[in-house]
């Protein structure tokens, strides 16, 4: 069964910081890259950062410098890291593999207000 929930969202002011997490199932965490996404209002969804099976990082142009992505294998949880959030990082924040699969998680909400 693929189970993907996301936690660790909430209100913060800019400059603050969160920590998502994002607990897997194994069919689609195991061997996997896994990668956090977000959905900002009024733009599709897009990619954050995505980890190889052993722990390799990339970010994508918005995050990089203030986000860090890791996972933890044993306990198939990959995590976000989020360090001087800004209002325009607002959205909602689904974890995923890469490539993608049609079955996402509830997501969390991340509210960053000026």
């Amino acid at each position: 069964q693929v189970q993907l929930v996301e936690s660790g969202g909430g209100s913060v002011q800019a400059g603050e910081s969160l920590r998502l997490s994002c607990a897997a199932s194994g069919s689609v965490f195991d061997d996997n890259t896994m990668a956090w996404l977000r959905q900002v209002p009024g733009k599709e969804r897009e990619l954050v950062a995505f980890v190889s099976r052993t722990g390799f990082p990339n970010y994508a142009a918005p995050g990089k410098g203030r986000f860090t992505i890791s996972r933890d294998n044993d306990a198939r949880t990959v995590y976000l890291q989020m360090n001087d959030l800004k209002p325009e990082d607002t959205g909602i924040y689904y974890c995923n593999k890469i490539p993608t699969i049609p079955a996402w998680g509830p997501g969390t909400q991340v509210t960053v207000s000026a």
